[in-house]
């Protein structure tokens, strides 16, 4: 076999600006930075053999945007689109942001079954994402005739939550280290249907967490967008 999974956060949308929970697709659009974004992304990357996106308007406009600039066909998957944050949806208080941390870091650290207020668990996230992900790496990357990468352009914390399982990266880590519009995280099959994870946005392993770090505060208080 021979090819990568990799994952890509969608260029910058305009709830990403507001830094709103903007998770109910098809949610808002790029902004024209957000169509630059996936522009430096595709021209970095080189061409995949299959490119991706999930039901949102941003990352389907993200991937057609890297489809135009590599000359390849765009595809739409379910199951890939962001975490649902129920009656946390289009908020961007603190309080919202907190509670929304909060809860994803517990999914990091086992706790799957806690629900977000209205919204999703962890384990609904990954009952509908993880299968995408297991259908295209049977499919194609465990084909010995394969050869390329699979771009699959979703969502910050659908992207590391599923990653972070998969491969084993520690949830400190994954917590500490947002993506930013465009950054992906690449992953890789490994024997026994396992997964390495070969990059994390600008990073690669060993992976290790910020010494000293507190995640929920520091979502809350860098005014980044919280679903990086």
């Amino acid at each position: 076999m021979s090819g990568r999974l990799v994952l890509v956060r969608h260029g910058q949308s305009f709830a990403n600006v507001d830094r709103r929970l903007d998770t109910r697709p098809p949610g808002t659009d790029l902004t024209p930075l957000g169509r630059d974004q996936a522009q430096a992304f595709a021209r970095g990357t080189g061409r995949p053999a299959l490119l991706a996106h999930s039901v949102a308007a941003r990352a389907s406009q993200t991937a057609a945007v890297i489809g135009a600039e590599v000359d390849v066909a765009t595809h739409q998957l379910l199951g890939i689109h962001e975490v649902q944050v129920g009656q946390l949806e289009n908020r961007n208080d603190d309080e919202a942001i907190a509670e929304f941390n909060a809860i994803y870091e517990r999914w990091h650290h086992g706790e799957l079954d806690v629900p977000l207020p209205g919204g999703e668990t962890g384990n609904d996230l990954l009952d509908r994402y993880v299968p995408v992900l297991t259908e295209l790496r049977l499919r194609y990357l465990d084909d010995h005739d394969w050869n390329g990468d699979i771009v699959l352009v979703s969502h910050g914390a659908a992207i590391r939550l599923s990653a972070a399982v998969l491969a084993g990266v520690d949830a400190n880590f994954a917590l500490d280290n947002h993506l930013s519009n465009a950054e992906s995280v690449v992953l890789a099959p490994i024997t026994d249907g396992r997964w390495s994870c070969l990059r994390w946005g600008a990073l690669t392993p060993p992976f290790y967490p910020k010494a000293e770090s507190t995640a929920v505060a520091d979502a809350v208080h860098a005014g980044t967008d919280p679903m990086g």
